[in-house]
């Protein structure tokens, strides 16, 4: 049974990725934003910790709630969007809400996880998205989150050096039927959380540091 963590699982990918491992048997350590959430989860029949991503006084309790354990998955799901395109610039208060959530969050995390899944010889995976490929960018739309997700990456790729045994990734869950998503999306978020286990237990140390696809593509070009 391999310990797997999913830190931001009150919803969507999250909360879909907790009821899969757990139901294949799974021990299951999930964060959530607030109490509301814990029920949801808990009753999948994972353990919860309350963390907020977006607030390094809540990360920075982390380590010592997960202290002895040695994981053998972690997964950062948490992340917001933010719509506007390059026509309107980012308020501060815009700017902060998603670069704290989808980068300051997972720099501040990743310190406190990686050792527990290093120790492990396991596998830290951070969501990211197609959108965050600077090679291929069709329009404007979206674009602080473009811009979080690329920095995102960026954090992944350097910090996977200090952790030997650990394969550090991101990984795109594709277009996915989520409140983050939209109605129009491709993927249900069945569909989406079966091809990413199945990404996942296909990874190799040749993977540190790229981006891999919910469908098990490598990304081949930033």
């Amino acid at each position: 049974m391999s310990l797997i963590l999913v830190i931001g699982a009150s919803r969507g990918i999250g909360l879909e990725l907790v009821r899969q491992y757990a139901q294949d048997g799974h021990r299951v350590i999930a964060t959530v934003r607030d109490a509301g959430a814990s029920g949801r989860v808990q009753a999948l029949g994972a353990e919860v910790l309350t963390v907020d991503v977006a607030n390094p006084a809540s990360v920075s309790g982390l380590a010592w709630q997960l202290d002895g354990e040695k994981i053998d998955t972690a997964l950062y799901v948490a992340g917001v969007i933010d719509r506007a395109s390059a026509t309107s610039p980012p308020t501060r208060e815009q700017f902060d809400h998603v670069m704290h959530a989808n980068v300051l969050g997972v720099m501040q995390v990743l310190p406190q996880v990686a050792p527990l899944v290093d120790e492990a010889g396991g596998v830290f995976a951070f969501f990211s998205s197609t959108m965050s490929l600077i090679g291929s960018v069709p329009a404007s739309n979206a674009w602080l989150y473009r811009t979080s997700k690329a920095a995102l990456n960026m954090a992944v790729a350097a910090a996977q050096h200090d952790w030997q045994r650990a394969t550090l990734i991101t990984l795109d869950p594709g277009w996915v039927r989520t409140d983050m998503g939209g109605d129009a999306a491709h993927l249900s978020v069945e569909d989406s959380v079966r091809g990413l286990r199945a990404t996942l237990a296909s990874v190799t140390p040749e993977d540190r540091g790229r981006l891999l696809h919910h469908d098990g593509r490598r990304a081949t070009h930033w």
